[in-house]
């Protein structure tokens, strides 16, 4: 219904939340609707004319009683629809042996893939049509894990790690923004998720993070001309006190 205004969903739970949202945008605009409507005949039924005295009004105890237990059962209604949801998608994961570890950091993403140490700054790579776990991490304050088209938003809590999930079923590249205010550089904090075929994944993988680099020994750096020269001269000097 209301799709086009929406981000794209490339998410498998995505059309879950997009329901819940329209239906309680519909809720609102119908009550915008109506307050607006009441408003207005308010002001022109009781809009100051010549003649016309003031009178107090107590006020209508069946409306107030009506006016609140209206919208306690549409919280409840509301609550009730969105608990399966919620369930699903927050309270539990699916069963994946693709985990990626996400530290989030002033002002950057840092994350290690599966099966590798290697950091990458404000990249991930996943294949399409995967269940992803996400151990969400951070190192200073409060960051925000947000994809919009994943239909996925997840604080990053200092001292805490936080475990979410995805499957994308459109491979694409996306942007990845932190949505938590978390300092001066918070508008710049930003990252990309390439989501791949299987195939090329399976590429990205063996061309990046297998060759991760690893510690070389230190060598003493060979002498210099100079220096040798200097060390024979000291040589010489040596013998010719004797």
């Amino acid at each position: 219904m209301l799709d086009w205004w929406l981000p794209e969903n490339v998410s498998t739970y995505g059309r879950d939340i997009d329901w819940l949202f329209h239906l309680i945008y519909a809720i609102t605009g119908v009550t915008f609707i109506l307050v607006t409507v009441a408003l207005v005949a308010f002001l022109i039924i009781y809009r100051d004319r010549p003649g016309r005295r003031a009178r107090y009004t107590h006020g209508n105890t069946t409306l107030e009683i009506v006016w609140t237990i209206v919208p306690a059962l549409i919280l409840v209604v509301l609550t009730a629809l969105s608990a399966p949801a919620w369930s699903r998608i927050k309270m539990s994961q699916p069963p994946s042996d693709f985990v990626v570890e996400v530290t989030a950091k002033q002002f950057n993403w840092q994350v290690k893939h599966p099966s590798s140490d290697k950091v990458f700054l404000d990249e991930m790579h996943v294949p399409v049509n995967k269940v992803v776990l996400v151990d969400l991490k951070s190192q200073d304050v409060i960051h925000s894990f947000f994809v919009p088209q994943f239909r996925i938003k997840q604080d990053a809590v200092p001292g805490r790690t936080i475990r979410a999930w995805f499957e994308v079923t459109k491979p694409g590249r996306y942007e990845w923004p932190c949505a938590e205010l978390c300092g001066f550089g918070h508008s710049g904090m930003r990252g990309w998720i390439y989501v791949h075929s299987p195939d090329d994944y399976k590429k990205w993988a063996a061309e990046n993070l297998s060759a991760a680099a690893t510690p070389t020994e230190t060598k003493p750096e060979p002498a210099k001309p100079a220096d040798a020269a200097k060390r024979g001269d000291q040589k010489t000097g040596g013998k010719a006190k004797k």
